[in-house]
């Protein structure tokens, strides 16, 4: 018989693992005197985010200029583009909603912008299947100098439970000089996860303080997501001294005007800070918005799905052009990020060439292991010309070749299939039919995908086309992939093996 003995202190391994439960289970198992632990639920402090949240946010597009209409078209959009049922699920208000507190301290919504109240506009987005997001700081100010939650936690938690809010994007203005170390952030987002918990109600908790005091390093403890960055802007690669870093680590003031490869490049000093419940979001989307090219939304929406990024729509989404949604609706890269591996890209090498106009100029190698055994490679071109690039499979496999192991990974003598995960875009004309309604395609084609129906798990086993994208060769043993990659663009292939080894000869490619 086993007596059970209960502590509530977070072991060393819990905090390492992200458990999904602030309570550990300890035990001395009585038949032989040897403690346990029993660490219960999924790696989520609340259980909640196993994989990175995905939806719409209004402020990249909109600023201040929210209202009811704006959010409840756009959740009506979303449904009929598909956007919801390719995981899109929430809709999140950003600042400026509010007017100030009553005379008992609670938040107050804008009446004309919202005349039937943010509980009306809840209960309405529910009813579509999708969920809802709000806003503030932790601050006595948000960013838009409306009245913050500094202080006020309790009060607002309670108050966005009672009108069925299911996600919490949680800024860093007027913070009242409580940052500067990593304790000083902790203590006071702390303050909110507990008030969250304390309603009783599934709130998704997305701690949004650009980065500052290192939050990869803490905040998964209290947190489903934590920006690592600066605020994003639509530029690709252009410097801007108002995003004064280049590296994640150290970075004592991120900023904001980040660009997505300034962004990207930031993610692999903090690859291991990623796991499930806790992801680090690399800000919003902006494919739509008119700063970059085709190629070079491409690379941004590769690469926040590649690296386990929150993928919140940050444009309009009545206006999006056919080419737009074509990206957003990618399932073969959306399904990347809703891996429940739920970890990030690695950098394997980077190397500096060829500037373009701004100066900057790089290729680079980035890899990610999948929860069934994939493996997925992205070679992004960031250079100002197109280039042949190759992955070796030392390359691809060196953490499994350096890893110390008795014997050689098994990864390195076996073939790979090699399947290109843009192939199956969908085309501009098949894109505007979905947008004017006249559209003949299939939720399950190769082009476009039903994740409410069919989990992407589910789609994966089943070796679904639109997952899959299209096989354009194999790797054999010892062997190099090799892609011609147009300037600011990236190839992302996802690789599986033949499932046993072969003997070496010539890559197919």
């Amino acid at each position: 018989m086993v007596g059970a003995i209960f502590s509530q202190s977070l072991t060393a391994a819990a905090l390492l693992l992200g458990q999904a439960t602030a309570y550990n289970k300890r035990y001395i198992d009585n038949s032989t005197g040897t403690p346990q632990v029993v660490i219960p639920g999924a790696s989520s402090y609340n259980g909640l985010n196993l994989v990175p949240q995905m939806g719409w946010n209004n402020w990249n597009a909109f600023h201040c200029n929210v209202n009811e209409t704006l959010l409840l078209s756009t959740a009506q959009n979303m449904v009929d583009l598909g956007l919801r049922d390719l995981g899109y699920n929430y809709i999140v208000m950003d600042d400026c909603w509010s007017i100030g507190r009553n005379s008992s301290g609670y938040l107050v919504e804008n009446p004309v912008k919202f005349p039937n109240g943010i509980k009306d506009i809840t209960d309405k987005i529910h009813a579509l299947g999708m969920k809802f997001g709000m806003y503030s700081s932790a601050g006595v100010f948000t960013c838009g100098r409306y009245p913050g939650s500094l202080g006020f936690e309790t009060q607002d938690a309670d108050l966005w439970a009672s009108w069925g809010v299911d996600y919490l994007k949680y800024d860093n203005c007027f913070n009242q000089g409580q940052s500067g170390t990593p304790k000083l952030s902790f203590d006071r987002y702390n303050v909110m996860s507990k008030a969250l918990n304390a309603t009783g109600r599934d709130i998704v908790y997305s701690m949004c303080n650009w980065g500052n005091d290192d939050p990869y390093d803490w905040a998964y403890t209290i947190a489903n997501s934590g920006r690592m960055s600066g605020d994003i802007y639509d530029s690709f690669n252009r410097p801007d001294d108002r995003c004064p870093c280049t590296e994640a680590v150290g970075c004592a003031w991120p900023g904001f005007h980040c660009s997505v490869m300034n962004i990207l490049n930031k993610m692999p000093a903090i690859q291991s800070r990623t796991m499930s419940g806790y992801f680090n979001d690399m800000d919003m989307l902006e494919i739509g918005n008119g700063g970059q090219s085709d190629s070079e939304y491409v690379v941004h929406f590769t690469m926040w799905a590649m690296n386990s990024s929150p993928l919140l729509i940050g444009t309009n989404i009545g206006t999006l052009s056919p080419a737009n949604l074509a990206i957003y609706s990618n399932p073969a890269i959306i399904a990347l990020n809703q891996d429940k591996s739920a970890g990030a890209a690695v950098r394997k090498w980077r190397y500096v060439v060829d500037p373009d106009e701004t100066g900057q100029g790089e290729i680079s190698l980035w890899t990610r292991s999948m929860a069934n055994g994939d493996t997925v490679i992205a070679l992004l071109n960031a250079a100002n010309t197109t280039m042949m690039m190759n992955a070796t499979m030392n390359d691809i496999f060196f953490d499994q070749r350096t890893a110390g192991a008795y014997q050689a990974p098994p990864q390195l003598s076996q073939t790979w299939d090699v399947y290109d995960l843009w192939a199956n875009r969908m085309t501009e004309e098949e894109a505007a039919a979905v947008i004017n309604g006249t559209s003949t395609l299939s939720e399950n084609s190769t082009s476009r995908y039903n994740a409410t129906a069919t989990s992407y798990i589910e789609g994966i086993a089943a070796n679904n086309t639109a997952l899959m994208g299209v096989k354009v060769g194999s790797i054999a043993p010892s062997g190099t992939f090799s892609a011609e990659i147009a300037r600011h663009s990236v190839g992302i292939y996802r690789l599986r093996s033949q499932g046993k080894a072969s003997p070496r000869k010539r890559d197919e490619l």
